[in-house]
C-alpha cells in the first residue's frame, strides 16, 4: 500500500514561527512515514477575501470569479488523503489568513458535501 497525499497548510505570518515549526515537523514525520507531503506556506500565496459576488452559486459551486491561487490549491487539496492545517491563535480564534483561507472553501464544500448527500440517497 502506497503512502497517502498530505497537504500542510501553515498560516503562520512568520516563517519559522511556532505554527509553522510545528508543520515542518509533522511534515518530516510523515515524508519519514512514506507519504508524499506538500507544505503551503500562505504568507507566499495570493488569497483575496470571498466578495460574496455569488459568481460560485452560478457554476455548480465548482468555480470562483476571482483570479488567484486558491483554485490551484484547492485542486490538490480535493486530491489530498489527508489535510493539516496549523494557525496560531489571535484574540482566542485563528490568525487571519487562515480565517480567509477557509472562507474562499465556501463553494467548494457546499459543491462536495452535496454530491456526498446525493451519493448516500441513491
Amino acid at each position: 500500500m502506497g503512502g497517502k497525499k498530505v497537504i500542510i497548510i501553515s498560516s503562520s505570518p512568520r516563517r519559522g514561527g511556532n505554527s509553522d515549526i510545528l508543520c515542518d515537523e509533522f511534515q518530516k514525520g510523515a515524508q519519514e512515514a512514506g507519504h508524499d507531503v506538500e507544505k503551503i506556506f500562505l504568507k507566499d500565496t495570493k488569497i483575496n477575501y470571498c466578495s460574496g459576488c455569488g459568481f460560485c452559486n452560478t457554476n455548480n459551486y465548482t468555480a470562483c470569479s476571482q483570479k488567484d491561487d486558491m483554485n490551484e490549491i484547492l485542486e490538490n487539496i480535493i486530491k489530498a488523503d489527508v489535510i493539516v492545517m496549523a494557525t496560531p491563535v489571535y484574540f482566542y480564534t485563528m490568525c487571519g489568513q487562515m480565517k480567509t483561507f477557509i472562507d474562499r472553501w465556501c463553494a467548494r464544500y457546499t459543491h462536495i458535501t452535496s454530491l456526498i448527500n446525493r451519493s448516500n440517497r441513491d
